[in-house]
């Protein structure tokens, strides 16, 4: 019986003891920080962002999202921004991640250069959702220390973005992207004679030339690599309308025309200031006013007064010198036939500037559109009744 007893008297008490344990141990140990681990900035963020800037050596570059969706650059003239560079920086903010806290000491962060170079996300009325301040890279291994905003607490996160602060770079450069597949019609100027008109009924038909020279066809793929370098233009710079060079370029321009099956119309103007041979001026004489050569010295003189044979000799008139002045930049003008089209609204802000190569690497020539057409393969002649005959006589004959 005590037995008993003592064993009920056992399980109370080891009851009692876990009871104690759950209501009086200690709390698990939190994160020490939450941020560790998570994306250096939250995909939420970017949704709910109106505006990026970024500033880095004294420069401050803004990009602001519009009701549709898309980014403009308002210090670059407002043009559209460029999709895809925005959303790789986009992607490296999302993708870095927090790998660890560094310090919460000030004397510590402030030798981790942080200075004024900051990425920022901000809403409508410029109200920070995210601002991250960037210090220096660390002595070993990959990253970059960060804060956020004015915290005390920096961290090191595994950030590999480059900040570029230059608007232009920003901006969409696309100026023109025609598919060759789209265009059933195009009209090729030359300098040296009239247009060539070329054109298709379908995208996979042949193309056809209304002047084709006899025993020729068109070269389908230098009418390829033509569709190819005026169907997508991308600009390297831009300048005021009225800028001298590209005021001289419209006056040298050539300008192609293209339709495509679907009936749109554009103009593409390329041109240039072309290259320029002039005079040199007369060098200047011994007094530095500009005139003929000087003489030479007194002795020069004698000699050629004691011998004016060679005298005559030497005093032949001399070549003009000439100087080149190399042409200038190549600049496109673009004209949509749908007047409401983007690329229109881009022409009457600025003129364009183009690779020297999308000019210079266009046929200059119509023959150069052209190629020798295959000779036709004449149909076997058929045999004569005669022959026919004499050669039914020559076949061996059939004995059973």
């Amino acid at each position: 019986m005590r037995l008993k007893t003592l064993l009920v008297s056992i399980l109370v008490l080891a009851g009692l003891s876990v009871v104690a344990y759950i209501a009086t141990r200690p709390e698990a140990p939190k994160s020490a920080d939450a941020r560790l681990n998570q994306p250096l900035v939250a995909a939420s963020a970017i949704e709910k962002a109106m505006k990026l800037r970024i500033a880095d050596g004294g420069k401050t570059v803004e990009l602001t999202r519009q009701a549709d969706g898309t980014w403009r650059v308002p210090s670059y003239f407002d043009f559209p921004a460029d999709f895809n560079k925005l959303s790789g920086f986009v992607s490296n903010l999302t993708d870095a991640k927090v790998q660890r806290l560094v310090t919460t000491s000030p004397e510590r962060i402030a030798r981790l250069d942080f200075k004024d170079t900051k990425i920022e996300l901000l809403d409508a009325v410029d109200k920070p959702i995210v601002s991250l301040v960037l210090g220096k890279n660390p002595e070993s291994g990959a990253g970059r220390f960060v804060r956020y905003g004015d915290e005390a607490k920096a961290y090191l996160a595994s950030l590999s973005a480059w900040l570029d602060t230059e608007p232009k770079n920003w901006a969409n450069a696309e100026l023109l992207a025609l598919k060759a597949d789209d265009i059933a019609k195009i009209e090729i100027p030359f300098a040296d004679g009239p247009a060539v008109t070329l054109s298709r009924a379908k995208k996979e038909d042949p193309w056809t030339a209304e002047n084709t020279p006899a025993g020729q066809r068109v070269k389908g793929d230098r009418i390829s690599t033509v569709l190819s370098s005026i169907g997508t233009l991308r600009f390297t710079e831009s300048t005021p309308l009225d800028d001298a060079n590209a005021k001289a370029a419209a006056a040298n321009q050539r300008m192609f025309k293209v339709e495509t099956f679907d009936k749109k119309t554009l103009t593409i103007a390329m041109g240039r200031k072309p290259e320029e041979k002039k005079l040199k001026p007369p060098a200047p004489t011994a007094d530095g006013k500009s005139g003929p050569a000087a003489l030479g010295s007194v002795t020069d003189l004698i000699k050629k007064e004691e011998k004016p044979d060679e005298a005559k000799k030497d005093d032949k008139p001399l070549a003009p010198e000439f100087e080149t002045i190399p042409a200038g930049p190549v600049f496109v003008s673009i004209t949509h036939g749908d007047a409401s089209a983007p690329v229109n609204a881009l022409m009457a802000k600025r003129a364009f500037q183009i690779s020297d190569y999308t000019f210079t690497g266009l046929p200059q020539k119509a023959e150069e559109l052209f190629e020798p057409a295959p000779a036709p393969v004449p149909a076997p002649a058929p045999a004569a009744s005669g022959e026919k005959k004499d050669a039914e006589d020559k076949k061996p004959a059939v004995t059973k």
